[in-house]
């Protein structure tokens, strides 16, 4: 069984793209992590990043052209594009999802929003090491009891993860393949495989 982790960050969807992709390398981790994943993959994401969920499945069959990249001529990203609105975020978490032999997952989530002075909401000296925890516990395994309080105040999108639980065995064998706070938010590409 595999699992894979990308960020909901709108940024990679082709009609966010502008003369310049303001998350190529990002982008590039997100493209190769998915197309890893086996046929049957179960995605667990809320309303945006399902929608970036699909983008990315998609191009596993159809790689993006340059023109379809190139759609609107935003040079830089929005604070939106980056995070999505905060009412777009799901606001429950769904059942956990059951384990199933040779099924793979794709979750969609990220870290805080308020690292740094560039963030879109504003800088908070917890989010920091809330992500450094949130990193520990995606290379562990271990996901059960992150604080989905604290998530939201910082504006990290954590539900998907935490619906993971359970569904990971503990120590399982990690990848972390992009890790990295562009215009301060969090983001990670890992892969699981157990």
């Amino acid at each position: 069984m595999r699992a894979v982790l990308v960020p909901g960050v709108l940024a990679l969807l082709p009609e966010y793209a502008g003369l310049e992709d303001p998350v190529a390398e990002l982008r590039a981790a997100c493209l190769d992590a998915v197309g890893w994943l086996g046929a049957d993959v179960t995605v667990l994401a809320g309303p945006q990043g399902r929608k970036v969920a699909e983008s990315l499945l998609g191009s596993r069959q159809a790689r993006p052209t340059a023109e379809s990249l190139l759609g609107s001529r935003q040079a830089r990203p929005t604070a939106e594009s980056l995070l999505g609105s905060r009412q777009a975020r799901p606001t429950e978490v769904e059942a956990r999802p059951t384990r199933v032999d040779g099924a793979s997952y794709l979750v969609v989530g990220n870290g805080s929003a308020r690292r740094r002075d560039t963030s879109p909401g504003y800088v908070d000296e917890r989010a920091i090491p809330f992500d450094a925890d949130l990193g520990t516990r995606l290379r562990t395994g271990e996901l059960s009891g992150i604080d989905a309080s604290l998530a939201r105040e910082l504006w990290a999108d954590t539900e998907a993860i935490a619906r993971l639980d359970g569904v990971l065995p503990p120590g399982c064998a990690c990848t972390v393949n992009y890790e990295d706070d562009p215009y301060g938010v969090q983001y990670w590409v890992v892969r699981w495989e157990w």
